[in-house]
């Protein structure tokens, strides 16, 4: 997944997280199915290890990264950070995202020759000219759709695909680059300054090229089936032989939208649906900003947001890239204290309510602590998160409270046995 010819000062992990929205469920997942039975593309379980790295570059940028399977059967997403690019490109970075969708070999394929096809181009150059570098990232993506429909003809398949999210960062600019249902955002001054737009079938000039090519959209799907309307691979949808490849049913074009980088520039999220179907881009700069202020390590906040969508509901694979610049917000010690209030807080609460419906019968379990908890009014929740991002917290809380019962029932049999 990471090519690390263009690795700077990285390092990488595994975490142990804690619970959707997939973008394409219609044609099914790979792997092995019984005759006549379709496997669900989920798990009864998810499947909670992080894979986890962080790093920077010589010029001030920091970066951390976190993806988990989930409920997801099959990881199929894949990454790039590369945050000081080689030669005379060693001021430039390179961040991004691929999701695949019906198997994850284009997202894997796409995660280790993407790059290469761009820069191979020859228009992405120190000196900088704008135009070049569009012209550069576009021909680049063209460039390996066409060398993934090769491999796709000699190797017999023509499912499978991937949406990109990337970001080309310079002394100069932020280039944002966006092929699909994948989404970057950049935080400035405290607020969300830009965010990529989604390439669903269902936006208008997104339908009418899909209409054109002798395609449809239904449930909001290309002919019923892919959720995206834009993506490397999925050649099966790519077939009208008298259409360019951009007015294809699916198009490989990526969009790209160039922003002058500003000392207010704060961070860059780049992050797959599984995100995005979960928080909105408000929400999660709220959330990413607050917690700046309390964590000294980028991938505690990455894996923070991880959790958060995973407990509002995400079904989907999640991966999430974070991009800080030197104007981020940093560790604050008024933050920390108020955040060492509020789980001294919700610990005390969660055993009053424990306790509180122990005094009716049975042990509570945790649902209905949580559900106690959710109509109960606390003060300084983290912005953008609210209960759920503390969910961690309150069931370690619960736990300790379980524990602390057990003994003491345990505690009181021995004395009543020895009477």
């Amino acid at each position: 997944m990471i090519n690390k010819r263009y690795a700077v000062e990285g390092k990488t992990s595994l975490s142990r997280g804690r619970g959707g929205g997939g973008s394409e469920l219609a044609e099914g997942e790979d792997g092995a199915e019984e005759e006549g039975v379709i496997p669900s593309p989920y798990l009864d379980r998810p499947v909670l290890d992080k894979y986890m790295e962080e790093g920077c570059a010589s010029w001030g940028l920091t970066y951390a990264l976190a993806s988990m399977q989930g409920w997801r059967a099959h990881m199929e997403d894949f990454h790039n950070c590369f945050p000081q690019l080689g030669g005379e490109l060693s001021h430039w970075g390179f961040f991004a995202v691929y999701d695949g969708h019906a198997g994850s070999t284009v997202a894997q394929h796409c995660s280790r020759n993407l790059l290469d096809h761009i820069l191979g181009t020859g228009k992405i150059r120190a000196d900088e000219d704008v135009e070049q570098v569009n012209e550069g990232i576009k021909e680049g993506f063209f460039l390996m759709d066409k060398h993934l429909h090769a491999m796709a003809c000699r190797e017999g398949w023509e499912r499978g695909g991937t949406t990109v999210v990337s970001t080309v960062i310079t002394p100069h600019h932020i280039y944002f680059v966006n092929c699909g249902d994948s989404r970057a955002v950049l935080c400035r001054g405290g607020r969300v300054a830009f965010s990529t737009e989604d390439h669903k079938p269902f936006c208008p000039g997104e339908k009418e090229r899909i209409e054109n090519a002798g395609g449809s959209v239904t449930l909001q799907r290309v002919n019923g089936s892919l959720a995206v309307s834009r993506a490397l691979g999925d050649f099966s949808y790519k077939a009208a032989e008298w259409r360019p490849a951009t007015e294809q049913m699916v198009s490989p074009e990526p969009e790209i939208c160039t922003v002058e980088r500003s000392p207010a520039d704060e961070f860059v999220v780049l992050a797959c649906d599984g995100v995005w179907d979960t928080v909105s881009n408000e929400e999660l700069c709220a959330f990413v900003r607050s917690r700046l202020r309390v964590c000294t390590d980028l991938r505690d906040v990455c894996s923070q947001v991880i959790d958060l969508c995973l407990y509002k509901g995400s079904l989907d694979n999640i991966s999430i890239i974070l991009v800080c610049f030197p104007g981020a917000p940093q560790l604050s010690p008024e933050a920390l204290h108020q955040e060492a209030e509020l789980e001294d807080f919700l610990e005390c609460k969660v055993a009053e309510i424990f306790e509180e419906l122990s005094g009716k019968g049975d042990e509570p379990d945790l649902l209905s602590v949580l559900t106690v908890l959710a109509s109960t009014v606390i003060p300084g929740l983290p912005p953008g998160g609210g209960l759920q991002s503390k969910r961690n917290c309150i069931i370690s809380a619960y736990y300790q409270q379980k524990e602390a019962r057990k003994s003491r029932l345990s505690q009181e049999l021995g004395s009543a046995d020895s009477t």
